[in-house]
């Protein structure tokens, strides 16, 4: 089965009941539809944006079998195996060994991450928005390693570099897609 995002996000919200959890999952999936549409893929924005949703789908219940644990779920529930492994290569090299091939498993795997930081940063702002948000901004914050600790600044690195873009664009870019998501404040 493919889900629309709507039951993506239903499926998620079985899985996890935290609001930010919830609201993480929106805005990857909103990025990842941006991103079908920058990327050519556009006819493919829904898929994109499902497989955002429910990427972080055992997050909440089973964090130490992240990546691991929403396989099982997801064939439980008899998602197809391209949403099962797209989702799954988000913890390449952390906590599977599924690498991401498809242009969409790439941006997952570099934008995850990166969202989190970019909100954090978005946060400090007096606007409390990325509506304003410059990439220089971003990038200060992202060189201090104790900001936003938890947002591994190797994962977004190695996601830039999979899709072989600088840093840069792939902030500029994911900057932009937020800007897009209805779910970021």
């Amino acid at each position: 089965m493919i889900p629309t995002p709507t039951e993506a996000y239903d499926i998620l919200c079985r899985y996890n009941e935290g609001d930010f959890h919830r609201r993480h999952a929106r805005i990857v999936g909103d990025c990842m539809a941006w991103f079908a549409q920058e990327e050519g893929f556009g006819q493919e924005k829904d898929f994109w944006q499902a497989v955002g949703i429910l990427h972080d789908l055992d997050f909440e219940l089973y964090p130490e079998e992240h990546c691991l644990k929403s396989q099982e779920i997801m064939r439980e529930l008899d998602l197809d195996e391209r949403i099962i492994r797209a989702t799954a290569s988000h913890g390449y090299a952390i906590t599977v060994d599924i690498e991401p091939r498809h242009q969409m498993e790439k941006v997952l795997y570099a934008v995850d991450e990166l969202t989190g930081l970019i909100g954090a940063v978005a946060v400090m702002r007096p606007s409390g928005s990325v509506d304003d948000l410059e990439v220089k901004s971003v990038k200060k914050k992202y060189k201090d390693k104790r900001f936003a600790a938890g947002c591994s600044r190797e994962v977004i690195q190695r996601g830039a570099d999979m899709l072989g873009w600088d840093l840069d664009t792939l902030i500029d870019k994911t900057i932009q897609a937020m800007r897009a998501s209805d779910s970021v404040a």
